[in-house]
């Protein structure tokens, strides 16, 4: 039986977008977090981490060092472990949706993250998730899982996707 739906596509096709969307529609029952850009004036100097239940943390930044990098940005572990897994791990307990922006090369850094994804998979509760389009080891198997939907985003079907993802998940949860 299907039960996660896995959104995929190009990087800036919209796919936090569709999930950011979706959001609002979900009500009180769904908890995870979702990324978005920090940005100074014009330019995107990283990424921050929000919970669906109100925290916030840094992903990744231009200016921060670390030895976790993906392209200018350095990925901040331990703000983004503090914040993300914690939230995470209560929709697990809490709630019967789990909403998880992103699995991509950031996130994948940390053990902890890969254990909490796992553990979320193998739960009877449902995951709305974005997932890196060209993957490692451990993303292609969570694309190959019998119990996912994979949808790819594209600029064609980005306005009317959250709306038929929303019915897809109403439906998964009356299963």
């Amino acid at each position: 039986m299907k039960k996660h739906i896995l959104l995929t596509g190009k990087p800036g096709v919209g796919k936090t977008s569709v999930v950011k969307k979706i959001i609002p529609l979900l009500g009180v029952d769904a908890g995870g977090f979702y990324t978005e850009e920090i940005r100074e004036l014009d330019r995107r100097m990283g990424f921050r981490i929000a919970t669906l239940d109100g925290e916030d943390g840094v992903l990744a930044h231009v200016d921060f060092k670390s030895n976790y990098r993906v392209g200018k940005y350095h990925v901040d572990l331990d703000s983004f472990e503090r914040v993300a897994i914690p939230a995470l791990e209560r929709a697990v307990k809490h709630k019967s949706l789990i909403v998880l922006d992103e699995i991509g090369k950031m996130e994948l850094f940390s053990r902890k993250f890969r254990e909490v994804v796992s553990k979320i998979l193998d739960s009877e509760k449902s995951l709305i998730c974005v997932i890196k389009e060209n993957g490692d080891v451990f993303t292609e198997e969570i694309k190959k899982r019998k119990d996912v939907i994979l949808i790819t985003v594209n600029y064609e079907n980005r306005e009317s996707l959250p709306e038929e993802i929303f019915k897809m998940l109403q439906s998964l949860q009356k299963r």
